[in-house]
């Protein structure tokens, strides 16, 4: 194959993407199909995905992993699908769902795609930083050891049935995903509510690392790690400079121009959310450094918080 014909397929991907009326999924078809590739979208019989992102939509089964005919050789396939994990209390009823929602609908899709004829080249599948645990003030690379916990333990069991599409020799990629910061959705739009009534403030003590990633960024990465075939294993997607929750909430203040002076307690928020889910998701602290994303030089376009955060909040 020459060069410029390398060139053409790489412009003309066939992408499977599930979880595309998520946060990510939504801003990565629009962005795949901006750029010409046609995008199959992976949604449930009866799930009315947005067309304005582009791309079309094929029937698949969570559960079952069965998959419509036009899902048939994908060059890639992109797997963001999971419940939230931040809706709802962790009722032992609820933390079942997002385990399942992770590590059976994964394992249903990756023996789907590998009864295919044509297997696809690349299988990236979504993770979280959460596979660390709660670490401290340890910097956390892609070649850490997993830490404890529910996140954790369900990241691990996730990223193992990912990692079976090795099997057929496609390359597979676990996408850590940090905090995902966006105007649209995710964690921020929340984070924003106490502060523009001026009731904001840190969380705890306020020490606790938190690895944060622009979604433009996000959408930057895994297209990356798409078409580069360097890109293989765990990958941190956050941005290369933490912050503690004490300067996250000062530098968001700043950019809301409003106070940050209402400490939540700690005892508080394990009131609000239980004890299990308050110290997973607000209080526990993961400093991860996005080493493979700077080993390959990947240009971030919001290195630092300040700027992500001024940019996002002056969108319209």
């Amino acid at each position: 194959m020459t060069d410029t014909a390398a060139f053409r397929s790489v412009l003309n991907m066939k992408i499977l993407v599930t979880g595309s009326t998520g946060l990510v999924g939504k801003a990565l078809v629009s962005a795949l199909a901006k750029e010409g590739h046609s995008v199959c979208r992976l949604v449930r019989p009866g799930t009315n995905a947005n067309d304005d992102a582009g791309g079309f939509n094929v029937a698949w089964n969570p559960e079952t992993g069965e998959l419509g005919g036009a899902a048939v050789g994908p060059d890639a396939v992109v797997h963001l699908s999971g419940a939230p994990i931040g809706d709802g209390r962790w009722t032992e009823k609820r933390k079942a769902v997002l385990r399942s929602s992770r590590v059976d609908v994964t394992r249903a899709l990756v023996e789907a795609l590998g009864k295919m004829n044509v297997k696809p080249s690349v299988f990236i599948s979504a993770s979280a930083i959460g596979f660390y645990g709660n670490r401290g003030d340890e910097v956390l690379t892609e070649e850490s050891t997993a830490g404890d916990g529910f996140l954790a333990d369900i990241a691990k069991l996730w990223e193992a049935e990912a990692l079976k599409a090795e099997a057929w020799r496609t390359r597979a990629v676990l996408a850590r995903f940090g905090i995902i910061l966006a105007k649209e959705g995710g964690a921020l739009p929340k984070m924003v509510t106490p502060f523009r009534l001026g009731l904001g403030g840190k969380l705890g003590d306020g020490k606790q690392w938190m690895s944060w990633i622009a979604l433009e960024d996000v959408v930057g990465i895994l297209k990356m790690a798409i078409t580069n075939a360097a890109v293989f294993g765990a990958l941190n997607v956050v941005s290369p400079q933490p912050v503690t929750n004490a300067e996250f909430t000062k530098t968001l203040a700043s950019a809301l121009h409003r106070p940050a002076f209402l400490p939540a307690p700690v005892l508080a928020l394990r009131l609000a959310l239980g004890r299990e889910m308050a110290d997973a998701l607000l209080t526990s602290s993961q400093r991860v450094e996005p080493r493979k994303l700077l080993t390959i030089k990947y240009e971030f376009k919001y290195p630092k918080l300040g700027e992500a955060l001024y940019s996002i909040l002056e969108q319209n």
